[in-house]
């Protein structure tokens, strides 16, 4: 898998397509829920995109402090479904914590995981705090890694 980090002025018309699909694919048809994606936060965000053979398969977008939550976020991490057996989802956090280790240096990263993931984010050094909330229909958890 290839990953790039782009601004949303940087992404392509069918960049930002692909990203809008597998969003789609996965967080409204696969999960069963009904929510507004396309939220007017992509603009704000940089967005690491995960592409096999053209393409996207493995996506997050983050956020510096202030534009989501108070610390630096990742947000809308997904990989497709077909692709989940190879361990992407792991390359694009890693991916996604090195891109923020670049910019953003030494910050603490805040993510809203859903419940089910706990111990994928528990491996790559996140830690799970407050009480369990509902996000669209789905128990989630604030996680933050120092």
């Amino acid at each position: 898998m290839q990953v790039s980090v782009k601004t949303f002025d940087e992404l392509s018309t069918e960049e930002l397509y692909q990203i809008l699909r597998l969003r789609s694919e996965v967080f409204v048809v696969e999960q069963d829920c009904v929510y507004q994606d396309v939220d007017n936060k992509d603009q704000k965000a940089l967005h690491v995109m995960g592409v096999k053979e053209g393409e996207l398969v493995a996506y997050t977008r983050i956020f510096k402090p202030g534009d989501y939550f108070n610390n630096v976020s990742i947000g809308r991490v997904v990989v497709s479904q077909e692709q989940r057996k190879y361990g992407l989802g792991k390359q694009i956090m890693q991916a996604s914590l090195a891109a923020i280790n670049q910019r953003f240096p030494k910050q603490p990263i805040e993510i809203s995981a859903q419940s089910y993931l706990l111990k994928f984010y528990t491996d790559l050094g996140f830690t799970a705090f407050g009480e369990e909330y509902l996000e669209d229909g789905i128990p989630h958890r604030r996680m933050l890694k120092e």
